[in-house]
């Protein structure tokens, strides 16, 4: 949950000030543009900070350890890249504090992580960014939760152009997130909506309905969007997730709602499941204890639970997770998708979900890249998965 002072963010682990010093960063003449991106996508930084004796940036690409500014008078500047096309995320650092970019506005969250954003054209940017295209809606639903307390809850509802002047009937992709975020962080920095409706409108996925839930038993919604009880609360992310109460929520309170407030076509062949790490673990858990309910699954970044090296599950159970798996594979899902980075930190448990499920003879569709536990990979991951459901 995010604190706010009027010199700083406090957001969980991450303590992110802006010094309010006279001429430093806290006011940029209008001359200074950050971030500039030049015709071979490489990307200079800049911020006006008299005061500060260094100041380096860091940011989501491939090389995003924090790499030193240089000073010229008293504006720090370097250049990056050139970069691949796609979204990134990035921090300024002044004298080891890292602030937001003064000049840059467009501002990212997920979970307690709030940076700047920076979209470097190019074919991922086609996908993600805001294009003149029909648009779908978002709409923030409300929605009682008997298996969670009986509280309400918050997620978002995302409906294909076009839903409100027809009476069409739509699939369900259900679109889940990782520990420590929220219903916002699809749309805040994984841009869920803009990409389905760009991958809509070129014809590569069909029009959908996408629901995008908050995963968290321990909080009813995103930070601002919480009861003022909690406004001092910073409520745990991964365990929380992990306790298998959201899992039965989403079948039990969310899929209702739903299919009952929506024109929805109610079969497995209509219905979509996909979420990155603890999203991608609530995945795997609602798809083993409900084989025959979903035709599409897509699982980011997130292995064999049991295989965590200091986390191991205390109720896993082998011969259990084969006969659900056996039970799944005789419900003939037609798309069972992985996706994992090669320097993902959870890699290994990847490597030993595979192995089960060649055991037990899962066929799946295993998607590897050269990214890490990042945004960078769940877009690409959503990219690439959405366009496979409901064909």
């Amino acid at each position: 949950m995010a604190l706010f002072s009027n010199n700083a963010f406090v957001c969980g682990m991450l303590l992110i000030f802006i010094v309010p010093q006279p001429g430093n960063a806290q006011r940029q003449p209008s001359n200074i543009i950050s971030p500039e991106v030049l015709p071979d996508n490489s990307v200079i930084f800049r911020v006006k900070a008299p005061n500060a004796n260094t100041a380096q940036v860091s940011g989501t690409w491939a090389t995003g350890k924090m790499m030193a500014m240089e000073k010229r008078d008293s504006v720090f500047e370097v250049k990056v890249g050139p970069l691949v096309s796609d979204m990134y995320e990035y921090d300024i650092i002044l004298d080891g504090i890292p602030i937001l970019d003064p000049t840059n506005n467009m501002v990212t969250r997920d979970g307690a992580w709030i940076q700047n954003r920076l979209i470097v054209p190019g074919a991922m940017a086609d996908v993600i960014d805001v294009k003149p295209v029909p648009h779908g809606d978002i709409k923030a639903a409300w929605y009682n939760s008997p298996t969670i307390s009986g509280a309400q809850r918050r997620m978002f509802i995302y409906t294909p152009p076009g839903y409100d002047k027809s009476n069409k009937q739509y699939p369900v992709l259900y679109l889940l997130h990782g520990g420590g975020g929220d219903e916002e962080g699809w749309l805040s920095r994984g841009r869920a909506n803009y990409m389905i409706d760009n991958l809509i409108a070129s014809g590569k996925a069909v029009p959908m309905i996408v629901v995008i839930t908050n995963g968290n038993p321990n909080t009813p919604a995103a930070p601002l969007d919480r009861p003022a009880e909690m406004q001092n609360k910073i409520p745990g992310g991964i365990g929380s997730m992990a306790s298998g109460k959201f899992e039965e929520s989403l079948v039990k309170d969310v899929m209702p709602y739903i299919e009952s407030h929506y024109r929805t076509i109610n079969d497995a062949d209509h219905r979509a499941i996909t979420g990155f790490s603890m999203g991608g673990f609530q995945t795997q858990n609602i798809t083993n204890a409900n084989p025959a309910m979903f035709k599409y699954i897509g699982v980011m970044s997130m292995g064999l639970f049991s295989s965590f090296g200091n986390n191991p599950n205390p109720d896993y159970n082998k011969d259990q997770h084969v006969a659900q798996l056996k039970a799944l594979i005789a419900a003939s899902p037609k798309v069972y998708w992985i996706g994992i980075g090669k320097s993902d930190f959870l890699y290994g448990t990847v490597v030993k979900l595979r192995a089960l499920y060649d055991e037990v003879g899962l066929k799946y569709t295993y998607r590897e890249n050269e990214g890490t536990h990042d945004w960078n990979s769940w877009r690409l991951y959503l990219s690439e998965f959405a366009p496979l459901c409901f064909k």
